[in-house]
């Protein structure tokens, strides 16, 4: 079994340090396979929110994969942020925009979503070179490696508000994430907190694909709702394929067990479960 820590929207420059502190005791509680982190690391993309991001990623207990944001393109500086937006982002965080982890049983690839030449550099997009990547990563993989693409803007819209902005080029972007083989889309931007199935609301799709929203982890800019990330559970290839999502919440004091969902998979269709025993001694808390 493989756990992932999601986290996204650390927004270093407005964080709560009590929560960073907790966020980082909770993580070397649970002990994840893989920490991704879904952009938006600083809130303004300076110089010392960088350094300070990269010191919170220098102290997490385990092996991270990250992608940046919108927030982590330069506002004020037009120059630099259409010249080189991410000159700072590769200097301290990384200087790979399309991160990639392969191992014998999952393969994680980010994408970097962010845009500075758009007209609402907030909103994302998915390039043409990226669908290729999509195809080249997964294509060639062993059929029991489990496949999941992490970006900064989201693929589904929250439950209340079906009009959410999704990323630019999403139904082409689906389509060869559909045909890799895909079954895990995890992304933040909108501080909001849920999970479901994308085909939902995009039916042109002829199989599931499971999606992970995670709200801010750090961050005081809240949208009514508490800090939180996602400890994502997936089983090994076995018959059936299960997945067992928790949303960790701050209580104020803590990092503790919130929305607990799980679903198993048939054919090519994620289903909801309730009975299934829990993947992880943290969901058996729950």
């Amino acid at each position: 079994m493989r756990t992932l820590a999601h986290i996204s929207d650390l927004h270093f420059g407005r964080v709560d340090p009590a929560v960073v502190e907790g966020l980082l005791a909770d993580l070397e509680e649970v002990r994840p396979s893989l920490v991704v982190i879904s952009g938006d690391l600083t809130q303004r993309a300076r110089k010392h929110q960088f350094m300070a991001a990269r010191d919170f990623l220098a102290r997490l207990p385990a092996p991270y994969l990250v992608v940046p944001g919108n927030h982590d393109i330069p506002v004020y500086n037009l120059l630099t942020r259409f010249t080189d937006p991410f000159a700072n982002y590769r200097r301290f965080i990384s200087r790979e925009l399309d991160a990639v982890h392969q191992d014998e049983e999952i393969a994680v690839l980010g994408l970097n979503t962010a845009r500075s030449f758009i007209l609402d550099f907030a909103e994302g997009r998915v390039n043409r070179t990226q669908m290729r990547r999509i195809r080249s990563v997964f294509t060639d993989l062993p059929s029991g490696v489990f496949k999941v693409v992490f970006t900064h803007h989201p693929f589904l819209p929250p439950p209340d508000a079906p009009d959410t902005r999704l990323v630019g080029r999403v139904r082409h972007a689906l389509a060869a994430l559909e045909e890799a083989g895909v079954e895990l889309l995890l992304a933040g931007h909108l501080h909001r907190a849920y999970n479901g199935d994308v085909s939902s609301h995009h039916p042109q799709l002829a199989r599931s694909i499971l999606v992970a929203q995670a709200s801010t982890a750090t961050s005081t800019r809240l949208r009514s709702e508490p800090n939180a990330y996602n400890l994502i559970s997936i089983s090994r290839d076995d018959a059936p394929r299960r997945l067992e999502f928790l949303v960790r919440v701050w209580d104020g004091a803590r990092f503790c067990a919130g929305l607990h969902s799980r679903y198993v998979k048939e054919g090519v269709r994620w289903h909801p479960v309730w009975d299934d025993p829990p993947l992880s001694a943290h969901a058996a808390r729950a």
